[in-house]
């Protein structure tokens, strides 16, 4: 079965003051794949979800389980387990029969329902914890219960909307790879909600980037980290951040060239790519860790060192330069000291943007208009 999420629109409020938190997504599941979609605050991602769900209706579009339309039933004519931030356990119900009650309810006999939480249990690792309470569990426990709650209900449709945003970064490295052998042994569509990229780089099938109510991009984790379709998207995946310059498009001899205030730079395209925007301006990414540091300038951008902050394997280093500041990506053993450096930009990795849409130059229909 596959989720179909067509020309889906939510509105809210009339008149002048309505907001329009979704406007006009178009989303298909497949069966078995794991979606995140990933965004800021308020860029329209839990209400797309709770659109599926059944809890909040569509102001306009469709949403399709397989052949079914859903749009106008009700959760309970779904089938959708919904995991929330807030877990909900029920504090007066051991484990075992937090998990089982959902089977209870839909008349499951007490022999069935318990052999399917221990089942679960075992899954989940925590066969040892069902006769407990759940105040009696940790916050990571208690993440398990839930996703226990939900796998013994066999779920045509797997809902996670921001279920791990209160737990310390140990416990979301221990429960993501859980989440998703939970997932894969349901073997439905999954839609997962988060605003951390690191959660939905690393557990999703394909990534869904919103901005303000709609789709910027749709694709695999690393296609969307190393081709990213916009500006947005090149500034919202990836740590630390993108950096960004104001630029313009030189032809020399048939070689594309981007200025950079002094600085020019090859990069690996030809100027018949880049037609409409020779001699015009363009925005510039690239990632700190395709920037580089050396003593001395050398025609390189010259850089006052302002602090690091190691990470382990990497340090993050942040340098003041003529165009503002600016983060590299150095070695484990890097330290600055407030220095003077050069920045090296390596133009193999330097991305273009359309400065009116925000569309990549060359990777998408970035029209001059």
């Amino acid at each position: 079965m596959k989720v179909h999420i067509e020309d889906l629109t939510r509105v809210f409020g009339d008149g002048d003051g309505a907001t329009v938190a979704v406007d006009g997504i178009d989303l298909t599941i497949d069966d078995g794949e794991f979606v995140t979609l990933v965004g800021p605050s308020g860029c329209g991602k839990t209400t797309t979800l709770r659109c599926v769900a059944g809890l909040d209706r569509p102001t306009g579009g469709r949403i399709r389980f397989g052949d079914r339309d859903v749009t106008d039933r009700p959760p309970q004519q779904r089938n959708v387990a919904l995991l929330f931030q807030d877990i909900a356990l029920y504090p007066h119900m051991s484990v075992r029969d937090n998990m089982a009650y959902g089977l209870k309810i839909a008349g499951f006999s007490r022999e069935e329902r318990y052999r399917k939480v221990e089942d679960a249990a075992g899954l989940l690792q925590i066969t040892d914890q069902l006769d407990k309470s759940p105040a009696d569990l940790s916050g990571g426990q208690q993440q398990r219960v839930a996703l226990g709650r939900s796998l013994v209900r066999d779920p045509a449709v797997f809902l996670f909307d921001e279920p791990m945003s209160d737990l310390d970064a140990k416990l979301k490295r221990e429960l993501r790879p859980v989440v998703e052998q939970v997932t894969d042994r349901i073997g439905c569509p999954v839609l997962y909600v988060t605003h951390d990229q690191e959660e939905a780089m690393t557990m999703s099938d394909r990534v869904a980037v919103m901005n303000d109510g709609e789709i910027e991009q749709v694709g695999g984790p690393k296609r969307v980290y190393d081709d990213p379709r916009t500006e947005f998207v090149a500034s919202f995946i990836g740590q630390p951040t993108t950096q960004f310059f104001d630029g313009r498009v030189a032809d020399r001899g048939g070689e594309a060239r981007v200025r950079i205030g002094d600085y020019e730079y090859p990069i690996s395209r030809s100027a018949a790519t880049l037609e409409g925007y020779l001699g015009e301006s363009v925005r510039v990414g690239i990632r700190p860790q395709h920037l580089g540091v050396v003593r001395g300038v050398d025609g390189n951008v010259p850089a006052t060192h302002l602090l690091d902050e190691p990470l382990g394997d990497v340090t993050h280093s942040f340098f003041e330069t003529e165009f503002g500041e600016v983060t590299v990506v150095t070695g484990a053993d890097f330290e600055g000291n407030r220095e003077e450096y050069g920045i090296v930009i390596d133009p193999e990795e330097v991305m273009l943007f359309d400065p009116d849409t925000g569309v990549q130059i060359g990777t998408a229909t970035a029209a001059r208009v």
